[in-house]
């Protein structure tokens, strides 16, 4: 199995003053910034995706600017991604449409054959056809009943695209193109992976998972891969059960791709921090000091007249300082734990530490901390992040701490990917 990270331009200032939280001086966004390859001094995953609806261009607005836009469409996504080294060249670079970024529209902005074009140009080696994705999902029908009219007349739009785009690459040698799957059901799913393979495609790529629960994917994998020779590849994409991967191994998926483990560092309450250990992750709870002057919540209990801003400052300083002392051995567990809850509990609650100490969600808050600090998992991971920034890697505050510890987690992730690679193996 191959672990493919859908970018999003997810890169980090190299330089960045912890101490001041201050950007590098004279930064200059992307061309001074190091994408998880570079921060890391090695690549975190087996490829990189780029959504054609990321990128942006004609009637849809991407996450990228105008200029780089521009640029990625002029160097390709290899040389724009910084991929072009010759420890990187063999990294795959898949590509898709994006399909979540047109999702209100009547059709996709795109037609296959401009996006074999763009594939082509910029030097994918791999690309996705054009899918219209689809939100209905009843696992107890059968066949191909069920479905509204919607979801039928996106199902058909779909292979339509992947059609037209399988005629439009059947004599490319560029880039190996992939049949996306769209369906309201196992079955209706099933029967798209069928009707594509019988279009020509040998590598197919399940759409329309990020929404559904781990055992309604397994029933749609189960019923593609009936449908489908034993040969054929499979592709998930947007995978966002990356903490379950162990539980897809038996159904031979190729590959995923999957921003999860990046994201689940600054979305989850809990799962902020992972750790990997071969086939198995452990997961640990960051510790929150936000930025007392720029954290919304704070700030209204400070308009609110609840706190002065000055009491937030203090605390919010007494936080990271302990912090950095119990790194250095210079604080005791109890101690740190304390001094974090004393302003992790406004933040929680609204209350002063004093008056919510025995609160439920302080005491699970405590807990969770306790675990964190107890085991210190940032000094177990050899990654070059955790070595460089310490405890910091463990601070929930602003981005360049937030997409630190997301990167350090890619990298966790994937060492589990590949333990289930060499067990799928030799279990062959």
């Amino acid at each position: 199995m191959k672990f493919i990270f859908a970018d999003s331009l997810d890169f980090v200032d190299p330089g960045y003053d912890f101490i001041n939280d201050r950007n590098t001086v004279g930064r200059k966004p992307y061309w001074d910034d190091a994408f998880p390859h570079e921060i890391l001094g090695y690549a975190p995953y087996h490829g990189m995706l780029v959504s054609r609806g990321i990128v942006g261009g004609g009637l849809v607005k991407g996450k990228y600017t105008e200029p780089q836009a521009m640029r990625f469409r002029r160097v390709g996504a290899r040389e724009f991604l910084r991929l072009n080294t010759p420890a990187l060249a063999d990294l795959a670079l898949f590509g898709d449409c994006g399909a979540f970024t047109y999702v209100a529209e009547d059709v996709p902005p795109y037609t296959p054959a401009d996006t074999a074009e763009f594939y082509d140009d910029c030097g994918f080696t791999h690309g996705c056809s054009v899918d219209h994705i689809i939100f209905d999902f009843d696992e107890t029908v059968s066949g191909m009943e069920g479905g509204s009219a919607e979801a039928r007349r996106r199902f058909d739009i779909t292979l339509e695209n992947a059609a037209a785009f399988r005629e439009e690459t059947r004599h490319a040698p560029y880039f190996t193109p992939l049949g996306v799957i769209q369906g309201w059901s196992p079955s209706s799913m099933a029967e798209a992976a069928r009707r594509l393979v019988a279009m020509g495609y040998d590598y197919l790529a399940v759409g329309g998972m990020v929404p559904l629960k781990s055992e309604q994917i397994k029933r749609c994998l189960t019923a593609i891969r009936d449908a489908v020779p034993a040969s054929t590849r499979l592709h998930i994409l947007g995978f966002a059960k990356a903490n379950e991967i162990r539980e897809f191994a038996p159904f031979n998926v190729t590959s995923i791709d999957t921003t999860s483990p990046l994201l689940r560092a600054f979305k989850d309450d809990k799962q902020n921090y992972w750790l990997g250990n071969g086939p198995d992750l452990a997961y640990y709870t960051a510790i929150r000091v936000p930025q007392a002057l720029e954290n919304p919540r704070l700030q209204r209990h400070v308009r609110q007249g609840d706190f002065k801003a000055e009491r937030l400052t203090r605390l919010e300083t007494s936080a990271l300082a302990a912090l950095r002392a119990y790194d250095h051995d210079d604080q005791d567990l109890e101690g740190v734990l304390e001094t974090v809850l004393d302003y992790n509990a406004i933040l929680a609650t609204g209350q002063a530490y004093e008056t919510v100490r025995n609160h439920p969600t302080i005491e699970k808050l405590r807990a969770r901390y306790r675990a964190t600090l107890a085991d210190k998992p940032w000094r177990k991971c050899g990654c070059r992040i955790c070595k460089d920034v310490g405890i910091e890697v463990m601070i929930f505050r602003a981005s360049n701490r937030n997409k630190r510890r997301g990167i350090h987690n890619l990298a966790a992730f994937k060492t589990v990917v590949d333990a289930l690679s060499v067990n799928q193996v030799e279990a062959a």
